[in-house]
């Protein structure tokens, strides 16, 4: 049998978000019968792009059915992504609420695949670090990733143009295991920030593993960005598959 990046599909999914709008998503699957542990796989704030497709099909290559959904398809199926992105950015983000719902549909999405094993592990980057933990706390996942989600914790700075809240306070209805990845020269989340998050987790008795790196700050993982910083970057990938090979992987 070909081994799974060599033979892996890919392509636009459709399915019904939590309040009954169509959402367009970006799916990637191994090939075989499986069974194959799910990720939800969270864009960040620039949208839908063809960087976070690219990291859907890599856990697809991975042996992981992954699935991205598009936040921001209730500006329209057929808006181009960068437009949506920007209108959804004017109207201040998307609701929490909202969000929630789409995880939702998504991950039953994930689980009512054929090649399923029922396991479903999430994680997001920048703004999708910090959806990634909103699920984690709100939606039954086996095990979920944090890449640099901003406003986890922390105070949002006046002017700033979305309307989020901190969730640090919810860290006791952590669903499942998390790990954390941060740069140690970013701004949201600071050091500081990531301090206050790692206190209330051992606070709550929650299973976490987080990791700093020196030299790194924000979108660390971005190859497109002058932020890449390919040794973190490295190390990072090793942890996210070391994490889901722990938790999503087997019956």
């Amino acid at each position: 049998m070909p081994a799974p990046e060599e033979a892996l599909s890919a392509g636009n999914v459709g399915f019904t978000g939590g309040d009954g709008a169509q959402i367009n998503a970006y799916q990637a699957l191994p090939a075989g019968d499986g069974p194959f542990g799910g990720v939800l796989v969270i864009h960040h704030l620039p949208g839908w792009d063809s960087g976070t497709k690219e990291i859907t099909r890599r856990f697809a290559a991975k042996g992981y059915n992954a699935i991205c959904p598009n936040l921001y398809a209730r500006q329209g199926l057929e808006v181009d992504p960068d437009d949506a992105a920007a209108a959804t950015r004017e109207a201040g983000g998307i609701p929490d609420e909202q969000f929630v719902g789409d995880a939702g549909a998504a991950i039953e999405a994930l689980r009512a695949l054929p090649t399923s094993n029922g396991k479903v592990g999430v994680i997001g980057y920048c703004s999708g670090g910090r959806h990634s933990f909103l699920t984690a706390v709100s939606l039954p996942v086996d095990a979920a990733v944090d890449c640099y989600g901003a406003f986890v914790t922390g105070v949002v700075p006046d002017g700033f143009p979305l309307r989020v809240t901190p969730l640090v306070d919810r860290a006791p209805d952590l669903r499942g295991p998390l790990l954390g990845l941060f740069g140690n020269e970013d701004q949201f989340p600071s050091p500081e920030q990531v301090d206050e998050l790692e206190a209330a987790l051992q606070a709550a008795g929650k299973t976490y593993e987080f990791h700093r790196y020196d030299g790194a700050g924000h979108a660390f993982f971005a190859v497109d960005r002058p932020a890449y910083r390919p040794e973190a970057a490295v190390d990072g990938w090793q942890r996210i598959f070391e994490w889901y090979g722990r938790y999503l992987v087997g019956a």
